[in-house]
């Protein structure tokens, strides 16, 4: 597995996922310190694991207190969470950035075409003004792939935005405008545009920044404020190299590399019900050397179809699977 082409992970089918998620299980078991001791505390034993369903799906407070990678290698990527002082902050370790840039791009141009034709914006304060994001690395070789000189990103020059927005506008030009919720909210707040041909996307992100707001306030202010029909999404974390997008209305689909599975919050092997509120579990094979098998803290239900829509996180979301090992 080791010397897996990690390009035809991008490839991949759906009925091909889930025989690939166990092949990566059984070698992130062996190269995987954290990992095999996790799964050895729950006492899984790989032999005995045949289904996706079975597999161990690590804390992701793991990333906060423990290197997990799969043996020791020098990073060529090193991305953390935004927080305060009096956090700690996780660290995800990306052994080929490759990898990384193959999984955004992919996933990004199978639900919206060649990010080639469009003018990619990014309203990213706070980010900006951080090192190791891996949201800002995104948006930043998307603004290069994308080839044109108009693209670029945004810190608090509003009324540069708003300008540039409308000329974009006025030539029909497709345009993807990408930013942390508070920042869109911030800017929304001083501008009415009519935007027809720009993708607004809301990737998260307010953490007291403003007063909490239900996604569907969110999203029914932008569409009134900004002139949309709908308020895209994305759905990443620090600790992924996928992303899952919406359409609208907070529903996300994944692609085939990435699977979500919502469990009951008190068992980590039981699954929730559809439609049913649970925690997420989320399956990426992008995490070749890191951990594909992430349980989150974020609430969310999961439909019929694959599609799952995101409610919140676990109050006092902590060490609910790493008392196992507390070291």
């Amino acid at each position: 597995m080791s010397g897996i082409n990690t390009a035809a992970l991008f490839t991949l089918q759906e009925q091909d996922t889930e025989a690939a998620a166990l092949e990566l299980f059984r070698y992130q078991y062996r190269e995987n310190d954290i990992y095999r001791a996790y799964t050895d505390a729950l006492h899984r034993k790989p032999s005995e694991i045949r289904s996706l369903l079975q597999i161990p799906f690590l804390p992701i407070q793991f990333f906060k207190t423990h290197t997990v990678t799969c043996g020791s290698f020098a990073p060529e990527l090193v991305f953390e969470s935004s927080g305060t002082t009096q956090t700690i902050n996780s660290r995800h370790l990306v052994k080929e950035a490759a990898v990384y840039e193959q999984s955004f791009l992919a996933g990004f141009e199978r639900f919206y075409g060649p990010v080639s034709d469009f003018v990619v914006l990014g309203l990213l304060p706070s980010y900006l003004e951080r090192q190791h994001s891996s949201l800002v690395y995104m948006v930043q070789d998307m603004v290069k792939r994308s080839g044109h000189a108009e693209s670029g990103f945004y810190l608090y020059e509003h009324d540069k935005l708003a300008a540039h927005l409308q000329e974009l506008e006025a030539r029909q030009q497709k345009t993807l405008l990408i930013g942390v919720t508070f920042g869109l909210l911030d800017f929304a707040e001083h501008y009415h545009l009519q935007l027809e041909n720009t993708i607004v996307m809301e990737t998260g992100g307010m953490k007291g920044r403003r007063e909490e707001w239900t996604r569907q306030q969110v999203h029914g202010y932008l569409k009134e404020r900004l002139g949309c029909k709908q308020i895209h999404a994305e759905y990443g974390m620090t600790e992924l190299l996928s992303q899952a997008y919406s359409y609208g209305d907070g529903l996300f689909t994944t692609p085939p590399w990435m699977k979500i599975l919502v469990r009951d919050e008190n068992d980590p092997f039981q699954l929730s019900a559809a439609n049913a509120a649970g925690v997420i579990n989320v399956v990426d094979l992008a995490n070749v050397y890191s951990c594909a098998f992430i349980a989150t803290d974020d609430i969310g239900k999961l439909r019929a179809d694959g599609s799952f829509e995101v409610l919140g996180r676990l109050d006092n979301s902590a060490l609910r699977g790493c008392s196992l090992m507390v070291s």
